[in-house]
C-alpha cells in the first residue's frame, strides 16, 4: 500500500466510527424522546460526550497521520498510529458506555489517544529536522 492508501484506510475507518458514535447518540435520543441536550439522562450524556470527545481528538490525529504520510514516514509507522488511534477511540467509547462512564476502556483509550498524539508529534518533528 502507498502512504496515501494507508492514510485513506484509516480515514475510512474513522468515518465509519463517527457514524457509529452518532447513531448511538440517536438511539438513546429516540428511546428517551430527547431532541436537544441530554434531558437529564446519564446514558445519553455519556454517549454525547463519547461522540464529542471523538470529534475533539480525531481531526488532530488524522492531520498528524496525513502529515506523516506527506513526510514519507515508514508505512509501519502510519499503521501503528492509524490503528492505535482507532483502537483507542473504540476502547474509549466502550468505556463511556459503562456504568457512570468509568469503564477501564475509557482510561486506556484516553491514554492511547494521548500517546498517539505525542508519538505523532515526536515523529513529525524528527522527520522535519533530520
Amino acid at each position: 500500500m502507498t502512504h496515501f492508501e494507508i492514510l485513506s484506510l484509516y480515514v475510512a475507518l474513522h468515518s465509519l466510527l463517527l457514524v457509529v458514535l452518532s447513531f448511538r447518540v440517536g438511539q438513546v435520543r429516540m428511546e428517551k424522546q430527547v431532541n436537544l441536550g441530554d434531558g437529564g439522562h446519564s446514558q445519553l450524556r455519556a454517549r454525547i460526550r463519547a461522540h464529542g470527545n471523538y470529534i475533539e481528538y480525531a481531526p488532530f490525529a488524522l492531520i498528524g497521520l496525513f502529515t506523516l504520510a506527506y513526510l514519507d514516514a515508514a508505512p509501519l509507522m502510519l499503521h501503528i498510529f492509524g490503528a492505535g488511534f482507532f483502537i483507542a477511540r473504540i476502547l474509549h467509547a466502550m468505556g463511556m458506555a459503562g456504568k457512570n462512564a468509568l469503564g477501564k476502556g475509557r482510561l486506556i483509550g484516553m491514554l492511547m489517544t494521548i500517546l498517539t498524539l505525542i508519538g505523532q508529534a515526536g515523529c513529525i518533528l524528527f522527520l522535519i529536522f533530520t
